[in-house]
């Protein structure tokens, strides 16, 4: 038999997804993967069912519903300051995984190389490796998670076509400060290269950050795509529903390619998640209170159990440091952690290029009573970790 695609060869199943296996197999509360455990807004569930007795069981525009990518644009360029046309820059993509899949299948030509800081989400090295590029990493230095505007701008040196920029970031709960994206767009622009840019978490950031969007800074626009998601504004992951925004000429490319990879995302749930893209600024007030409190209940309790963390500006997700139990694997704690203590992690080395070993994620997308019931177990983990 001839061999396989050598490109996949290093691949391995998602950790983060690994780690949902591992804590259901010992009964853990599971705070790896980045999903709620509480319903999506009554009124998009309420619309859902109306969808269900209506004609929306066939293909959609490819590209996304009419509706959809009006409200969508609408809704954008409300939050991000520009201009978003429906017509001619947006993509409803089947979530953001697939947004971010076909904005690098866009932009890379075998070869080319493309920057990543880290720490990252897993699938970013892997999207550029399957798009035939390669990845270079810039660190993200803990607990603060600064980067060096020198090493950045090496990698353009090194000759980066482009950049993923997650911001707010995962895992480490970064929000990129308007200094800090000056200097990359800086950067880009001296290089004429691209930015990536992953805005799933736009709408959680803690007070006083705030959301600065790489495509509405001064000549970025033309050179930025957006890709995003609705899975976590809406709480409703499993949907996947995503998006890209560029200008035209690249959203053209875009279009295609997410033709051929995926023909479009499902069409009921376009039409169901159009009540959600219309919600008044206080569902978005609402939704930043509410994981302000979780975020507070959870690093407090994190704080009252003796781990050491770094508080998140953003997103969802806190890094512990776990040094002080000396294991040289963070998979190995993980899993000795869903099975003495009844917690699910993510070890942090998933999301690290460099020998990172010694944080985990977890994350507090739970009802109140499930964080709770976690920090409970948590206050044990000194008794229960012991080597």
């Amino acid at each position: 038999m001839k061999p396989l695609s050598s490109r996949t060869a290093s691949f391995t199943d998602s950790v983060i997804r690994r780690m949902t296996r591992i804590s259901n197999q010992y009964g853990a509360i599971n705070l790896s993967q980045g999903f709620p455990d509480f319903e999506p807004p009554k009124e998009i569930l309420e619309r859902l069912k109306q969808v269900t007795e209506e004609d929306y069981h066939q293909y959609s525009i490819t590209w996304g519903a009419q509706n959809t990518r009006e409200a969508l644009a609408a809704k954008q360029s409300r939050f991000m300051g520009i201009p978003v046309d429906p017509n001619t820059e947006v993509v409803i993509t089947c979530g953001g995984t697939e947004a971010m899949m076909a904005a690098m299948m866009t932009i890379c030509n075998p070869g080319d190389k493309v920057a990543i800081f880290s720490p990252f989400y897993e699938n970013y090295g892997a999207d550029t490796i399957l798009s035939g590029a390669e990845p270079i990493y810039i660190p993200l230095v803990p607990p603060e998670f600064h980067f060096d505007p020198n090493v950045l701008e090496q990698a353009f040196k090194d000759g980066a076509k482009a950049l993923v920029l997650c911001n707010p970031s995962n895992p480490s709960g970064k929000v990129f400060t308007l200094e800090e994206m000056q200097t990359i767009a800086e950067i880009i622009q001296r290089y004429d290269a691209y930015v990536v840019t992953d805005e799933v978490y736009e709408h959680i950031i803690y007070a006083p950050n705030k959301m600065i969007y790489m495509a509405a800074l001064p000549g970025m626009r033309e050179r930025t795509i957006v890709t995003g998601s609705l899975s976590k504004t809406y709480s409703i992951t499993g949907w996947r529903l995503g998006y890209t925004i560029a200008p035209p000429e690249i959203t053209d490319r875009i279009r295609k390619v997410h033709d051929f990879l995926t023909v479009g995302a499902a069409a009921p749930l376009q039409e169901a998640v159009v009540t959600g893209l219309k919600f008044p600024q206080e569902y978005y007030d609402q939704l930043q209170k509410k994981y302000t409190e979780k975020r507070d209940l959870f690093c407090d309790g994190l704080a009252e159990a003796g781990l050491t963390f770094q508080r998140p500006q953003g997103a969802y997700y806190v890094m512990v440091d776990i040094s002080e139990w000396g294991y040289e694997s963070d998979l190995d704690f993980c899993s000795d952690l869903a099975e003495k203590v009844g917690v699910g992690a993510v070890p942090g080395s998933s999301f690290f290029h460099e020998p990172v070993n010694h944080l985990i994620r977890f994350h507090f997308a739970k009802k109140d009573e499930t964080l709770r019931a976690a920090l409970d177990r948590l206050q044990e983990i000194h008794t229960k970790m012991k080597r």
